[in-house]
């Protein structure tokens, strides 16, 4: 009879019993152990070759928060077509949208999604909605409340037109989508053998207690072995996030080169966000869908700014001293007072520009997060992190700029090819656009850079260049690493955040 240990005996007597083949989920059940306590005894049996270790990877489907209120109350085009069916064969959209109590965000997306489903047909001139037809319950409907009965379910373990579903649903934001391991055990041959020989357990003393020492029975225990080359589960320690620990080592790195930080409010003054960097207060990036402002308090207050802020008035008005035209209309200063998120780091430089403690020449940095609306996709996010820097000093040029430019893309991002595209922003002149490459990555724009221009330099008391850029960071981050998709770089994915090496 073999003698082995005793989680390993139980689990070998679970295997026996299920007929030589059991889940670890299973055996975590059959044996009353901790899930840990059985994958050490599994990988122990396995390394006495009595046991083999099978895994198939799965996807595990389970409702997310807005998941859960369709389930609950229906999916938009289901309360949609419900409306009209109380209404009648035709209705005024109006009309259907007010019967169905949805939210103006969902109005949309369920006029949308009715007319692909084919329950009813939009007429737009008319605004009105009418039945096709009689609407079924959908797979996605019934994957939803199946869901919302279970839990989750393994994807494999759904009919077809449910498992079609899924990626849609998923595309609605309405599901999650987990990658699971299972894993199952399976007595090997030599296994069997010693099953069927039989199995006891051996008595053995994993720790020496002081009744064991004061009572003398220490002589006659059995002391447990520990293999140091047995496989045991990873662990993963602590640390600081990859993107975070990035964004410390590329301040640090610039301080060393002689750059000074530069720091300023999140919610911003229109003056110093677009004002004083020449954007004409009707420019359509000024527009609601380009930046946040704030609802209350609505204004901030200039008074401390008041002589800065006469000369860029007359520099928007008529081209003041600098030379140039201005934009020919009558400047607001309600408008300039008016707060907002920030919306590019650039704001950070104005601010900087007339402050008592500016030296030239002088370098100077931020890493600032910005806000604006935008479409969220693999590159873009409504808030996100710039890289900020202006150089102030006599006889600088464009080359001397692009040489920056280079020095971040190689350095911080690794890229193994750098090029310039001229661009346009209201404050600079000539201003390019830095896109970088890197083997096996890819070509990645990074953002903006030029020359502050006069509009912008004089009002602000500056009579010497300034080169100013602006880069996300996220991106230098993303190709620096590898990512393809900006929102990792903010994921609660603990898989990802442990895979990632610290670089």
């Amino acid at each position: 009879m073999a003698e082995l240990r005793g989680n390993e005996a139980r689990m070998l007597r679970a295997l026996k019993e299920a007929g030589g083949h059991i889940s670890i989920a299973d055996t975590v059940e059959a044996t009353s152990l901790a899930h840990a306590a059985v994958m050490r005894a599994a990988l122990s049996l396995k390394s006495k070759n009595l046991v083999r270790i099978h895994e198939k990877k799965t996807q595990r489907v389970l409702l997310n928060e807005e998941g859960e209120e369709y389930a609950e109350k229906g999916l938009p085009e289901r309360r949609l077509i419900n409306a009209l069916r109380k209404i009648g064969p035709e209705a005024s959209v109006d009309a259907v949208l007010d019967a169905a109590s949805l939210e103006k965000n969902l109005s949309v997306i369920a006029l949308g999604w009715l007319s692909r489903k084919g329950w009813a047909k939009i007429e737009k001139k008319r605004q009105k909605l009418r039945l096709l037809k009689e609407p079924p319950e959908g797979p996605d409907e019934k994957l939803l409340i199946l869901l919302k009965r279970k839990g989750s379910v393994k994807v494999e373990d759904c009919s077809r037109d449910l498992r079609e579903i899924v990626p849609v649903l998923k595309r609605r934001n309405l599901i999650e989508v987990r990658e699971e391991t299972l894993r199952e055990l399976e007595l090997t041959k030599k296994g069997w053998r010693l099953v069927e020989e039989g199995v006891e357990v051996g008595k053995e003393v994993s720790q020496l207690t002081p009744e064991l020492i004061a009572s003398g029975r220490w002589r006659e225990a059995r002391l447990l072995k520990y293999d140091i080359k047995a496989p045991v589960a990873r662990v993963w320690p602590g640390k600081k996030h990859p993107y975070l620990r990035f964004l410390d080592e590329l301040k640090v790195n610039l301080v060393a080169l002689g750059f000074r930080e530069m720091i300023g409010p999140i919610v911003e003054l229109s003056f110093f966000n677009c004002d004083g960097l020449y954007m004409p207060q009707d420019h359509p990036a000024r527009a609601i869908h380009d930046m946040y402002f704030v609802k209350e308090p609505e204004y901030g207050n200039l008074d401390q700014y008041k002589p800065f802020l006469e000369n860029v008035r007359k520099t928007h008005e008529d081209g003041w001293k600098t030379g140039a035209k201005g934009w020919g209309y009558a400047f607001s200063m309600l408008e300039a007072a008016r707060l907002m998120l920030r919306s590019q780091a650039t704001s950070l430089s104005a601010r900087t520009l007339i402050s008592s403690n500016l030296e030239i020449p002088g370098k100077y940095f931020s890493i600032a997060r910005c806000y604006r609306p935008d479409v969220v996709d693999k590159i873009h996010l409504t808030e996100f992190n710039q890289v900020e820097g202006i150089v102030v000093g006599e006889d600088l040029t464009l080359r001397d700029l692009l040489g920056i430019l280079e020095r971040f893309a190689v350095d911080v991002a690794g890229a193994d090819k750098v090029k310039y595209r001229p661009d346009y922003f209201p404050f600079t002149e000539p201003s390019v656009e830095l896109v970088a490459y890197k083997e096996g990555y890819g070509w990645l724009e990074f953002g903006g850079s030029g020359i502050f221009r006069p509009e912008v330099t004089l009002p602000l008391g500056i009579k010497v260049p300034v080169l100013a850029w602006g880069l996300g960071v996220d991106r230098l981050f993303m190709m620096k690493a590898g990512i393809d998709d900006i929102r990792y770089l903010f994921s609660h994915d603990l898989d990802w955040i442990r895979r990632m090496e610290l670089i």
